[in-house]
């Protein structure tokens, strides 16, 4: 008889037996999540800065021109961000509101808002210089929300709709830029232990999270900052013979991988120590690289240039109304020259969507 005549059947028990233990029928699916609340910075600042003393502001044409009824609301993009995709993907909320925007009441940060501010970092010194909201500021306004909700649905339900709540951090691409690409702020000893620096700094602010109730975490890592227009222009006008010829600069997408494989350690690390969370990477630079590599992919023509002015250096406050902007935002993958178009967050919340939740 031959030996090997069992071995499918088996391999097939084993299977199924692996897969029961795996997935057990008994075991709970995890509850809904409740509501989305980010902090960090322009990536995730739906308007707090429009309520705060700072020039890193964006409530003016022709941001917001792809949003509806074309509403210049703070975010730096021409529409939605991709923690808007997110927000609405989740059924919670068509966009994800500003927490100091007046209209927003307590009621509505029962499904979410953003306490994010463009021009923050993780590093204190980076919004202090810009005159905008640090992690600390965001915090002690997180603080204040949750005291905002239990007075109007009580302890128990604030509890609850935080424990299932999903909470994202996204920054650092400023603190990198300001401390070690432009040296506004001067360096650190080296491009790495500032980032293990910044990491720290995560890393605090995630067991913030969790003593508040927080359980699932995710945190984006950096873009290949290379390639943010700014970053092109700024890195071949050192070169002129290279200046009409724009390329990513590759030794500061290189410093973002090595960057967002230490976020993950951490992540991992802090899912281990932390009991019941869920402490996940955001991956952007993924999706970013392969719109710059693969444009037609996206339906992009242009991706190391912006659409508002030149493409080459306005942001903020020198992408004016009057500026002249791009006839189709739609193929561009940044509209100034350091934020993505409503079309690439699109790109990055499907990527994350695909990605995390399945892991929530």
């Amino acid at each position: 008889m031959n030996p090997n005549h069992h071995k499918p059947i088996l391999l097939t028990f084993f299977t199924l037996l692996l897969l029961q233990l795996l997935n057990p029928i008994n075991a709970s699916p995890s509850p809904p999540i409740t509501a989305l609340y980010a902090f960090g910075d322009s990536t995730v600042d739906s308007g707090n800065n429009n309520y705060i003393p700072t020039l890193f502001q964006s409530n003016h044409p022709p941001y917001g021109r792809s949003f509806p009824s074309k509403l210049s609301t703070g975010r730096f993009s021409d529409g939605k961000l991709a923690t808007d995709f997110i927000a609405s993907f989740l059924g919670l909320k068509p966009t994800l509101p500003a927490y100091l925007n007046p209209s927003v009441k307590p009621v509505d940060i029962l499904t979410g808002v953003s306490f994010a501010s463009a021009g923050g970092g993780l590093d204190d010194r980076t919004a202090m210089m810009s005159l905008t909201l640090t992690m600390d500021k965001q915090w002690s306004y997180f603080e204040e929300a949750v005291g905002k909700m239990k007075s109007v649905v009580g302890d128990l339900e604030t509890n609850r709709v935080i424990n299932n709540a999903l909470f994202v951090i996204s920054a650092g691409t400023n603190d990198m830029i300001y401390n070690v690409y432009d040296h506004v702020l001067g360096s650190f000893i080296s491009v790495s232990d500032y980032q293990d620096y910044l990491l720290s700094k995560v890393e605090a602010f995630i067991q913030r999270l969790h003593d508040a109730g927080a359980r699932r975490i995710t945190v984006a890592g950096l873009p290949p900052i290379g390639c943010l227009p700014v970053q092109v222009t700024l890195g071949t006008v050192t070169i002129p013979r290279i200046f009409h010829h724009r390329i990513c600069t590759e030794n500061q997408n290189t410093d973002s991988r090595l960057y967002n494989q230490k976020l993950q350690k951490l992540n991992f690390r802090l899912s281990q120590r932390l009991p019941g969370s869920k402490i996940l990477y955001l991956d952007i630079y993924t999706p970013l690289i392969d719109m710059i590599k693969h444009p037609r992919k996206y339906g992009l023509e242009e991706t190391l240039k912006g659409c508002c002015g030149t493409g080459l250096l306005e942001a903020g406050p020198l992408c004016k109304p009057l500026s002249r902007t791009c006839e189709d935002v739609s193929k561009y993958m940044f509209f100034d020259s350091v934020h993505p178009s409503q079309k690439a967050y699109s790109v990055i919340a499907t990527y994350a969507i695909q990605k995390l939740f399945p892991l929530l």
